[in-house]
């Protein structure tokens, strides 16, 4: 996999693969004008029929309702297609409105320490 062309403002790498899992590491804003983007690459991974989607938020400095949906939408199309989803975060900007939302347990989001991201994991 590969890193997507995004935005100035949200960058979406993908690495690993298929077969194994994938990783998409977001940074930058997920809002109204970038979240579409997020959903095409979740929609793309899950086209792809991999058995683990990690997405790691930990470059995410602003989260807002529609980056709230694309998670929940991830969410939902992991339970159906027996997928294990991961959703890491660190910073307050993200935490703190899936904690609002109830995402967060929803979700189970794993916090991690701020840069640490989902490959220390």
């Amino acid at each position: 996999m590969t890193a997507v062309p995004t935005t100035d403002l949200v960058s979406i790498d993908v690495t690993g693969s298929p077969a194994t899992g994938v990783l998409l590491t977001v940074s930058g804003e997920v809002d109204s004008s970038t979240a579409p983007r997020l959903r095409e690459v979740v929609d793309a991974v899950f086209a792809d029929r991999v058995p683990a989607l990690t997405v790691d938020l930990d470059g995410v400095t602003f989260l807002d309702s529609a980056g709230l949906c694309v998670l929940a939408g991830a969410h939902r199309r992991a339970a159906e297609g027996g997928v294990l989803l991961r959703v890491v975060a660190s910073c307050r900007a993200v935490v703190r409105p899936l904690q609002i939302t109830g995402l967060y347990d929803l979700l189970a989001v794993e916090h991690v320490e701020p840069r640490a991201g989902a490959g220390a994991a």
